[in-house]
């Protein structure tokens, strides 16, 4: 027996990735529906060998159906999140939305399992930002050895993390560069993201921080441990699809690199790529359409006592986004509803 799935969004990236997660995982499915605004409508979708025709979101009844993974924003999250979640119908949310409300588990099913328990109090899981999703599966099993003080990370972030319509802006201001007269004027991003980085994602606070770097460090904290210190530089690059980061972490006692090494080689959800010589490591393109976050350069940082570096790449579609949806439902069926 399996379950009834409904994906919300299912024509934006996001929720194409998690049809496709969904049929490549063999998630037991029974029933599953497509549901998409009004204006797209009608739109075809792929779930492995089918084809699916969205449905109309603002009509549908959520009544009967045992999960909904959403991949729309907040505005439309705060809306029809509540109503699917009224009619028994547990919401995977993976907008900001309900990240930081105390009566929302906000989980990593490699990292915070156990938490998946506390969905009954509002019906929503949270699936949290991108950046940190890749970030806490390493963190996790070094701090569990070793407990970890204090982090600083810069990443380096694809435009699929900003929507279709970025990754037709550096695509679009790519092909400009070489014909003359044809240039595209930024509308996604505050400057050129062709040819250039920009640090800054998401909106400013008053601290100086963006919001995308705070978010690092709340989700962090909610999710491996509230005692460890971080702090983030978010930085946008012209890269298509996926997420790096360079991480420095310090611990409260010593680990050595190779210990560290050995210890995510066995962690769940990780793949360690790290030979000291040209090629040696992974990049933002060797990760498409990977389902594992991998770690390279891990070295011990001889500035402080107790100090590594290392080097944290995933696909941000998939561990950062769909995967990790999939991932809270197969842990959600597996733990809780058990019909699968």
């Amino acid at each position: 027996m399996g379950y009834k799935v409904v994906v919300v969004g299912a024509t934006g990236n996001v929720g194409r990735e998690m049809l496709n997660i969904l049929a490549e995982r063999q998630f037991p499915v029974d029933e599953i529906a497509a549901l998409a605004s009004r204006r797209s409508l009608g739109t075809e979708v792929s779930f492995g060998d089918k084809t699916l025709t969205t449905q109309d979101l603002d009509q549908f009844d959520f009544t009967g159906w045992d999960m909904a993974l959403f991949a729309i924003g907040s505005d439309a999250t705060k809306k029809y999140a509540p109503i699917a979640a009224k009619a028994g119908c547990v919401v995977i949310d993976n907008s900001s939305l309900y990240r930081y409300d105390a009566d929302v588990p906000l989980i990593v099913p490699e990292v915070n399992p156990q938490a998946v328990h506390g969905y009954s109090k509002k019906n929503i899981i949270a699936n949290p930002n991108c950046s940190t999703a890749q970030m806490v599966v390493a963190l996790k099993p070094l701090h569990d050895r070793a407990k970890i003080k204090r982090v600083v990370v810069s990443t380096y972030q694809s435009v699929s993390g900003s929507g279709k319509e970025a990754m037709d802006e550096l695509w679009n201001q790519t092909k400009g560069m070489y014909v003359p007269g044809q240039e595209v004027e930024p509308t996604v991003y505050p400057k050129q993201i062709a040819f250039n980085v920009i640090p800054h994602i998401d909106v400013f606070l008053d601290d100086g921080q963006t919001k995308e770097e705070w978010k690092m460090v709340a989700e962090t904290k909610k999710i491996v441990d509230p005692a460890i210190k971080l702090t983030a530089t978010c930085v946008r690059v012209p890269v298509f699809v996926g997420h790096a980061e360079a991480i420095n972490i310090e611990f409260e006692d010593f680990l050595d690199e190779d210990e560290a090494r050995d210890i995510l080689r066995e962690a769940p959800g990780i793949l360690v790529v790290d030979k000291r010589e040209p090629g040696g490591y992974i990049t933002p393109v060797d990760c498409v359409g990977d389902y594992a976050t991998f770690i390279s350069r891990i070295r011990q940082d001889s500035t402080i006592d107790n100090g590594l570096n290392l080097w944290c790449v995933s696909d941000n579609l998939r561990k950062g986004a769909a995967l990790n949806a999939v991932q809270i439902a197969e842990l959600l069926g597996r733990e809780v509803l058990k019909k699968g």
